[in-house]
């Protein structure tokens, strides 16, 4: 049996205006974007820390296929795509995200916000390293409180 390649997502910054990292695995490395954390909550946190499976499966939303991270508590629809910002829009920060990771090959501002840059050839590069097999991710350096808060 073939054991699946492990991803590695390490956080490095958290701020409203996202949280920002690199994803790894073998030769592959890019940058990362994700959603600030908010408690775990749909559409405007990032998903907690812990290892997941990834598969490669279609996206209603998207209309097209994508890499999906299964398993996440309470959590569906997490996919890997492409997206420059992912910031709190309650404070008035644009995103690209409603909680799916954001890849990206460099790190720098639009419109005064911080960003990853160049991302829909780095999640293409992906998407070609990978050659679309599942894999898992492991997330690390963000919260892993999943509990919910009334």
């Amino acid at each position: 049996m073939e054991t699946k390649p492990i991803a590695y997502l390490s956080r490095k910054s958290i701020s409203e205006q996202g949280t920002f990292g690199t994803l790894r695995i073998g030769t592959f490395q890019c940058f990362s974007l994700e959603l600030p954390w908010k408690d775990n909550k749909n559409n405007i946190s990032c998903i907690p820390d812990g290892t997941y499976q990834v598969k490669w499966t279609y996206s209603p939303r998207l209309k097209k296929e994508t890499y999906e991270i299964l398993g996440v508590p309470g959590r569906g629809g997490i996919r890997i795509h492409g997206g420059n910002l992912a910031g709190n829009e309650e404070l008035g920060f644009i995103s690209h995200s409603k909680g799916c990771p954001l890849l990206g090959s460099k790190i720098g501002t639009i419109q005064g916000q911080r960003a990853v840059l160049v991302s829909q050839p780095t999640v293409r590069s992906f998407i070609s390293y990978m050659d679309r097999k599942p894999f898992t991710l492991v997330i690390s350096g963000g919260h892993t409180d999943v509990s919910i808060h009334s």
